[in-house]
């Protein structure tokens, strides 16, 4: 269901956000930062709002020198978008500070940085450093390993769900799990009336029982 690779995410994540041609840390940062955009806003809104802040060319230093005014002007309309440019700015000046304005390379680190949680930092581990340090849970992936119970009891928080997950997904699939969950959540698993009937896996979901 998911091979022809073409639900937003396949386009739109946080790997294609970033300018390839960037000096690795610069590329890095833009990952962080489309990850940090990215919550509770959908991936064709953060794919926008990223364009417009690379058009003005996006490193640590530029985003420091961007006052709040434009910086909100630019990201608009991510969601939270006013406590995004807080946020960003706030962790712009400890990457400067502390990091040499890259980003740090585990999960501790990241998830110390104003406005960063677990999952944008395993998907930065995974994305900006090539690392995989645990299952990245978003609403997507939360949603659908308890609608097909691949939780042994139902979780109530995506950090229970990663946790649940990772005691028996296999460690080579924790990488490739998030965007194959979140564009079958994007496409065919829908928060609200998700489209069953065109569902291969109809016969084995529990959740499609009894429809």
């Amino acid at each position: 269901m998911r091979s022809g690779k073409d639900a937003p995410v396949d386009q739109l994540g946080a790997e294609h956000c970033y300018d390839p041609s960037a000096p690795p840390k610069v590329r890095r940062y833009q990952v962080l930062l489309s990850l940090m955009l990215s919550s509770q806003t959908k991936d064709q809104v953060t794919a926008g709002a990223m364009q417009r802040l690379r058009a003005r060319g996006l490193t640590v230093d530029s985003i420091l020198q961007t006052d709040d005014s434009t910086l909100g002007m630019l990201i608009y309309p991510v969601g939270f978008w006013r406590n995004k440019v807080k946020y960003i700015k706030q962790t712009s000046a400890i990457l400067q500070q502390r990091y040499d304005g890259d980003i740090p390379a585990s999960v501790a680190e990241l998830v110390a940085l104003p406005g960063v949680g677990p999952k944008m930092a395993h998907l930065a581990m995974a994305v900006a450093w090539g690392t995989v340090s645990g299952i990245a849970v978003d609403t997507h992936v939360h949603r659908i390993a308890n609608r097909l119970r691949w939780t042994k009891k139902t979780t109530k928080s995506p950090e229970e769900t990663r946790t649940a997950l990772e005691e028996w997904l296999p460690r080579e699939l924790w990488r490739e799990i998030n965007g194959l969950l979140v564009g079958f959540g994007q496409q065919t698993c829908l928060p609200v009336r998700p489209r069953c009937q065109a569902c291969l896996n109809r016969a084995l979901c529990p959740a499609a029982q009894g429809l």
